[in-house]
């Protein structure tokens, strides 16, 4: 299926199917940035802004959420 049938196909959504169908993307949409986050901590990539963080941290320059 093509990017274009898949809109089309949205499209042709009645307003509840949509909110259906948002309600299941936007959770498949996050467990996919967390699969690519978690792979990137496992491989190491995230390791030198963590070390940068933690240095801003321990300085003080940083505010509480």
């Amino acid at each position: 299926m093509s990017i274009q049938e898949i809109e089309e196909a949205v499209a042709k959504l009645s307003a509840q199917e949509l909110s259906v169908f948002s309600q299941w993307f936007e959770e498949y949409a996050a467990e996919q940035w967390d699969r690519h986050i978690e792979r990137d901590a496992a491989a190491g990539r995230l390791n030198e802004s963590l070390s940068r963080a933690e240095e801003h941290r321990e300085a003080g320059r940083v505010t509480p959420l």
